[in-house]
């Protein structure tokens, strides 16, 4: 008996065995929805008899010892069924994977089909296109030929008039050989015109040589370098070796004739806080607010001794004068340095002694003894030392002043220069 039951026991285990197999196997089929019905007749046909066998089987084996042999054969059988389920399994298993595969390739496939699709319509109406082109292509052609037939038709005209023009150049050719020696006599002549012309042309350039020179010595000799011919006070000309011809402010009423306007403080309409190359090209209008500009200062005063007068009116009306004797600027390379002689005139203080032998400076050329530029801290370019005793450059204001025993604000303010001998005439 207790073998028996020991054998039951291993009859029970490998049932169970059998019944989870079955179980995966069920699962296994129940995840393909398409296979399904078949898992399911072949689970049932392959369980339902061995679940009869079983039963009987148990029945024996409670009923007698007999039937022990049995058992071990069916036992052996189960085990062999049980190998042959988990092949089955592992078979199901296999074709579950093909199955994904084939799913995969069919997918692709589709994706692929999808592609060449799209390929299949752009091809279409590529060759639709195409087919269109072709169609117009032959409209094209169809003209053409029609104008073909039109160009054959107008040579054969234009091959007839040819032939009747070559009629015409032949006697053409005639006259040409008719007239050909005539043709060589006037050219002869023509030879012989030519020759004078160019020998007029070089005397007429010879002349007019000779009269730009003529011109350009007389416009030396006829404008001068100074205002000293003039007797009014106006604008003209002066033409002063290094800078050329330009025009100047002359004044015969201030002091005497013959002064040359080099600055003008009159309106306070004109801008002094200026860059370098403008003071020294120079600035402003002549009828308000100028500056000549230094290096035409330097060539005037350059050529012969000048003085200088400088004309100021005061905030309360008052006028004063200042004149220095032998006034000159040197050249850029200097810094345009300022020179005076000796001072007279009816202001007590010689201001403009401060500044003398002193560069001038801009806010972009800063040529003072200050720590700093006093061009930018008053907006104005001057002969500054550190920094000045008078500004007649400065803007409209306090600053604009004569400095002494006297402070002076200034609202008007003029510097003329003339020859040093301009005083003797």
């Amino acid at each position: 008996m207790c073998k028996i039951k020991i054998k039951t026991v291993l009859f029970l285990t490998v049932f169970e065995i059998f019944l989870m197999a079955t179980a995966a196997f069920e699962e296994t089929c129940e995840s393909d929805r398409e296979m399904e019905k078949k898992c399911r007749i072949h689970n049932y046909k392959t369980v339902k008899p061995l679940l009869d066998y079983f039963r009987q089987v148990r029945n024996e084996l409670e009923d007698s010892e007999i039937k022990e042999k049995k058992l071990n054969e069916l036992n052996s059988d189960l085990i062999e069924k049980y190998h042959d389920i988990v092949r089955i399994h592992e078979k199901f298993m296999k074709e579950e994977a093909l199955l994904d595969k084939y799913k995969t390739k069919i997918l692709k496939g589709e994706n692929d089909l999808q592609l060449c699709q799209n390929k299949v319509e752009e091809l279409e109406c590529k060759f639709n296109s195409q087919q269109n082109n072709f169609v117009i292509l032959i409209g094209q052609l169809t003209d053409k030929s029609i104008n073909l037939e039109n160009c054959e038709f107008q040579f054969k005209n234009l091959n007839s008039s040819l032939i009747e023009k070559d009629e015409k150049i032949k006697r053409f050719s005639e006259n040409i050989q008719n007239n050909t020696e005539h043709q060589k006599t006037i050219e002869l002549q023509l030879e012989q015109s030519k020759t004078k012309l160019i020998k007029q042309d070089e005397d007429n350039q010879l002349c007019r040589a000779e009269i730009d020179t003529l011109n350009k010595t007389l416009l030396n000799t006829l404008i001068p370098t100074s205002c000293s011919p003039f007797g009014d006070s106006d604008v003209h000309q002066l033409n002063v070796s290094g800078v050329g011809f330009f025009d100047v402010l002359c004044d015969s009423e201030l002091a005497g004739p013959g002064w040359i306007v080099i600055q003008q403080r009159v309106g306070g309409n004109e801008s002094f806080n200026r860059d370098w190359a403008t003071y020294r090209k120079g600035f402003g209008a002549m009828d308000s607010d100028f500056f000549l500009g230094l290096e035409k200062i330097h060539r005037i005063t350059t050529l012969q001794r000048h003085e200088l007068y400088i004309h100021l009116v005061a905030l309360n009306g008052s006028t004063y004068n200042a004149r220095y004797d032998d006034f000159k600027i040197s050249d850029e390379d200097n810094g345009y340095g300022l020179s005076l002689g000796k001072f007279d005139g009816t202001i007590i203080e010689d201001a403009m002694r401060y500044h003398e032998i002193v560069k001038f400076t801009t806010f972009d050329r800063d040529n003072d003894k200050y720590d700093g530029n006093c061009a930018v801290d008053y907006e104005s370019g001057w002969w500054y030392k550190n920094c000045y005793n008078c500004n007649l450059n400065a803007l409209y204001g306090p600053n604009l002043n004569w400095w002494g025993n006297d402070y002076i604000t200034i609202k008007e303010a003029k510097m003329l220069i003339r020859p040093k001998e301009a005083i003797k005439k």
